[in-house]
């Protein structure tokens, strides 16, 4: 259905799994990630597939979270007495039951590959980043530029990828970098010419389709439990909270009523505008222009 927020096909070993809204650059409503969650464990017990690509419809991979979407109280009745978001505990609930979500892409047996092109911001990096590999166009965009103002991360693998350092550079400021850049301190595995993306995640498909898929998931396991014992799993449980905790601060109370009286487009226009071009640069000095944009060269 061309309407279903996610599409899936199986073929050749693979599924490829694409999120489909590409009118809202792929944002994440709490819809799409129930149909990923089940599409993605229905992969895993298929024995014809080895392996599953996720991408994304349209110009992007994902821009982030459906930020127009309100907390969903949950519960058959759906009364005021089932969780919204009033307190902080309703809030991390909410940002838990939105991570069980996506944590299969983590606990599945099969590999999963992101294919990843345009945007892969905020909640895009969080599915990204909960993939086994992620390979870029190198004129992808990747960052979280809600932690600007508006909390922390609800997923935090950026930490076991790119090292404290750069995490703490891209994480505090919300800048970007682009996929080329992301493959060179580690973030992705690699980045490839947009006209060749598509080619060189289905190549790598290709190979895993040789494999049997009791060997792959053995392999994608040790390492994933290696992951484990480094405190990954932990760490992302504990994210929840403190995104939780983020919501509470000044700026995220004022951003939250300045998109109710102004609109969501503008209040991420005017939080944005101030970091310029919102971009890192990865090799050489952070020259900038008077309007905070990067210089070349």
């Amino acid at each position: 259905m061309a309407d279903a927020p996610i599409l899936v096909e199986v073929e050749r070993g693979r599924a490829r799994i694409t999120l489909n809204r590409p009118e809202k650059r792929n944002a994440l409503s709490l819809a799409l990630l129930e149909e990923l969650h089940d599409a993605l464990w229905d992969a895993d017990a298929d024995r014809e597939v080895h392996a599953v690509i996720v991408r994304g419809a349209g110009k992007s991979f994902s821009a982030g979270y459906d930020l127009s979407e309100a907390p969903r109280r949950d519960g058959r009745r759906g009364g005021a007495s089932y969780r919204g978001a009033r307190s902080f505990d309703d809030d991390t609930w909410q940002l838990e039951r939105a991570q069980r979500l996506r944590m299969v892409l983590f606990d599945m047996h099969k590999p999963v590959i992101a294919q990843v092109h345009g945007h892969c911001l905020a909640g895009g990096t969080d599915v990204a980043l909960l993939c086994d590999m992620v390979i870029a166009a190198d004129d992808a965009v990747f960052g979280f530029p809600p932690a600007r103002d508006l909390g922390a991360l609800p997923n935090n693998l950026w930490l076991y990828n790119v090292g404290p350092q750069w995490a703490k550079r891209l994480t505090l400021t919300g800048d970007t970098i682009t996929g080329r850049e992301a493959a060179h301190i580690g973030l992705v595995l690699k980045s490839v010419p947009p006209s060749l993306l598509e080619a060189e995640v289905e190549g790598l498909a290709d190979r895993l389709a040789q494999i049997d898929p009791d060997l792959l998931a053995a392999n994608k396991r040790i390492i994933n439990l290696g992951l484990e014992l480094m405190g990954a799993r932990t760490l992302q449980r504990l994210a929840c909270e403190n995104d939780a905790r983020g919501h509470l601060a000044e700026s995220a109370r004022t951003f939250v009523k300045k998109a109710g009286e102004k609109g969501l487009k503008t209040a991420l226009t005017e939080r944005d505008a101030k970091f310029g071009d919102g971009r890192a640069r990865v090799i050489g000095p952070e020259l900038r222009d008077e309007r905070g944009r990067l210089k070349e060269g």
